[in-house]
């Protein structure tokens, strides 16, 4: 007589989705940078940049536009990135 097996344990999978989430999680801490996103008028949008440059210069914060998209009614979302301090 034929011995048929039981289903599958899932033990392994659940291991395997935990460690594949771990490594994720460990690579955004990596990152190290700040960010903050905004949705402004352009006139306004381009003030908070400009205020993010000259609080935290490029050269020494690494500071940067990420990313921006023109919404509807002359609205910018946009979001700054910067190094946390210059050391």
């Amino acid at each position: 007589m034929t011995k048929i097996p039981g289903p599958p344990s899932f033990e392994g999978l659940k291991r395997r989705i935990a460690q594949h989430r771990e490594r994720q999680d460990s690579g955004r801490s990596r990152d190290h940078f700040v960010r903050e996103t905004y949705r402004l008028g352009v006139l306004d949008a381009r003030a908070k940049a400009r205020e993010w440059f000259d609080r935290y210069p490029k050269a020494a914060y690494w500071t940067e536009v990420e990313s921006w998209r023109k919404l509807d009614g002359d609205q910018i979302e946009f979001t700054m990135r910067r190094l946390p301090s210059a050391d």
